[in-house]
């Protein structure tokens, strides 16, 4: 762990140093020379290489809910269905499905699909792995995306049928989610029998990644990289590079370095500072997505100072977001007012918004009995964009008296103490990964979730689960939608966190590389890339 304390003298200068750094608008230096070779046909085959700020925490799909795990099991296992670039349901292991009554959903299954162990995919296996996400002995935190199911049926080999409690609309969405990666049978088994004998919950798993998909495991030297292989016998269109290395990489310049060399064919994030860096240099490039994320600072809702809203309420007027955007950001991504980004389902734009206001911040902050202030901590992992925010958040909020000390982690150790709530003040980010407000309205507020399910900032509110859990039972998409906007409208009063920006993915490029995309749930697609 590392501390900055800074006081508002260095602060006051920290903060225009970094205003001054970002004159040049960002239209004017960003163009797509990764694409430059989009219509360029490679050749198969090579060893692709990814240099990426954070090593996966685990391999168990199940049991994992953050973006650098999701990256690497995207490309081991697979969902019934997936999302395209515009976040649209596609097929995946299931080649259709339909809704033949209120609760019941039958999904058709792909034929002739093997594990990477060589066992058969089947109705059985999907059975499985859904029982396997909904058992509490496992304590999977992608439960919550489940739980309006009530029983799975085998139909016949390449049929199952899943029963809901009530009728619930977004299933097919959450379906597309991670965490219903489908896993051997086989597996699965081995992994329940270790649990048994005194193991954890995904420890054979974790060392024993198998699934359908286009890559297989190789090996995994924690801290430092995964490689993973190309499958040969996958059942639909083969990957096209022998051989994947996500290489673990924290430093944002040695990630530059890397791709200026030719160490690294692609690098993800890249800081907004960098850029323009990227985009002078000749051979490389940037490759630019939205997203369906929200990057915020969550406050502990438990813990004095916090458990007073009138103080939420005061932090997020005492921010001024359009610096962060400007000065830090340089134009990248869009600024957020509430916790749903406009391509996520549910999002609304008639709510009214928190808007920047030191003095009203300072009255909160009266009323709330701190018209001194206070001090307290915010928490950030090893990001430097983020502790780029968390430093000009930190100068702002000394103007209206409240002492901020930042700390940073290590991201496995930050992940652990921000789901035991020992923190203040956090930074975050989630990928609405299903494009549909159900998952990160269940998983960032709904009082089952506090901890590592998703919900860091304490949030217990019984009228918010209220709408949450009406908004999953309703069928109809204008009713659901006039309950998302009714819990934005209530999120925002009640202010668990200071919403700052919807991302913009950021990714460097070699220009021998061809056929990547990223979609807006921040996942990688390596399918189709060749190295030219």
């Amino acid at each position: 762990m590392i501390k900055i304390s800074l006081k508002a003298g260095l602060l006051a200068l920290s903060l225009s140093a970094v205003l001054a750094g970002c004159a040049s608008e960002p239209e004017d230096q960003v163009t797509n020379n990764a694409n430059d070779n989009a219509g360029t046909e490679g050749t198969e085959g090579g060893s692709l290489i990814l240099s990426v700020l954070s090593d996966a925490q685990n391999l168990d799909p199940h049991n994992s809910n953050d973006v650098p795990s999701w990256n690497v099991q995207y490309n081991i296992y697979e969902t019934l269905v997936k999302h395209d670039e515009n976040m649209d349901l596609q097929p995946n292991l299931a080649s259709s499905w339909e809704q033949t009554d209120d609760l019941t959903w039958e999904f058709s299954l792909q034929e002739d699909v093997q594990f990477h162990d060589g066992t058969e995919f089947n109705a059985e296996v999907v059975k499985a792995n859904i029982d396997r996400v909904l058992n509490e002995e496992i304590g999977s935190p992608n439960a919550f995306l489940f739980e309006s199911i009530e029983e799975v049926n085998v139909v016949d080999d390449h049929t199952v049928e899943i029963v809901t409690e009530y009728p619930y609309a977004a299933l097919p969405a959450h379906l597309a989610h991670n965490g219903s990666s489908m896993i051997s049978l086989d597996v699965l088994e081995a992994d329940y029998e270790a649990f048994q004998d005194g193991g954890q919950p995904g420890e054979y798993i974790n060392e024993n990644p198998i699934g359908t998909g286009y890559f297989t495991f190789e090996e995994w030297n924690s801290g430092d990289s995964i490689v993973l292989s190309r499958n040969d016998n996958y059942w639909g269109e083969e990957a096209k590079v022998d051989q994947v290395t996500f290489s673990v990489v924290s430093e944002d310049l040695t990630r530059v370095g890397e791709l200026e060399s030719g160490a690294a064919h692609i690098i993800s994030p890249v800081s907004p500072s960098d850029v323009s860096r990227i985009e002078g240099t000749e051979g490389i490039g940037m490759h630019q997505s939205d997203s369906v994320s929200i990057s915020y600072i969550g406050f502990n809702t438990q813990k004095a100072p916090f458990d007073n809203k009138l103080v939420r309420q005061a932090i997020n007027k005492a921010v001024d977001k359009d610096v962060i955007m400007d000065g830090i950001l340089e134009g990248f991504g869009v600024q957020a007012f509430g916790p749903l980004s406009e391509a996520v389902f549910g999002h609304s734009d008639n709510v009214e918004q928190m808007e920047y206001d030191p003095e009203a911040a300072k009255e909160l902050l009266a009323e709330a009995g701190y018209e001194n202030g206070f001090e307290t901590t915010l928490w950030t992992n090893d990001n430097r964009e983020r502790q780029d925010i968390a430093e000009l958040v930190q100068a702002q909020l000394a103007e209206v008296n409240i002492d901020v000390e930042i700390e940073v982690f290590e991201w496995g150790a930050y992940l652990d103490r921000t789901a035991g709530g020992e923190h203040d003040m956090f930074m975050l980010g989630l990928s609405a990964a299903t494009a549909d407000a159900d998952y990160p309205m269940s998983m960032l507020y709904h009082s089952d979730n506090i901890g590592a399910a998703g919900n860091r900032t304490q949030m217990d509110n019984a009228e918010l689960d209220s709408l949450i859990e009406e908004a999953r039972r309703e069928s109809d998409e204008e009713q659901r939608l006039a309950l998302y906007e009714e819990a934005m409208e209530l999120l925002i009063e009640e202010s668990p966190m200071l919403y700052i920006y919807h991302q913009e993915y950021l990714t460097g490029v070699s220009d021998q590389i061809s056929g990547f995309d990223m979609y807006p749930n921040g996942l990688y697609q390596l399918q189709n890339v060749t190295i030219n």
